[in-house]
């Protein structure tokens, strides 16, 4: 499964999902800085198949307006570190599967489970 993680994410995170996923974060995609609009992210995610994966609910607007493609994998965590974060996109994987083949679907919230 691609994701693309965005910029309020850390990029560790590609490390620490690599097991599981094949993840890039926007920092690191080509043309896609810092800074970088959400039009030019969304764009990006919907030309490779990648399901975007934010804590940035103006990405779960624009979903909910456009539809997909792409899908936006919306994290509720709060000030959440990394290795938990790690940890809830690691355990969700058949859900995020599921979520990635379904139709009609364009969010899937993920709330950190404490």
């Amino acid at each position: 499964m691609n994701l693309l993680l965005d910029e309020n994410l850390s990029p560790r995170l590609v490390g620490l999902l690599a097991p599981r996923f094949a993840c890039m974060h926007v920092n690191d995609a080509l043309g896609l800085g810092r800074g970088c609009a959400d039009s030019a992210v969304w764009e990006f995610a919907r030309r490779r198949g990648l399901l975007i994966v934010t804590k940035d609910d103006d990405f779960v607007a624009r979903a909910i307006i456009r539809g997909a493609p792409p899908k936006v994998v919306w994290l509720d965590v709060g000030n959440a570190g990394t290795h938990e974060i790690a940890d809830l996109l690691l355990g969700a994987a058949g859900e995020l599967a599921a979520f990635r083949d379904a139709e009609g679907v364009s969010v899937l919230g993920l709330p950190l489970r404490r």
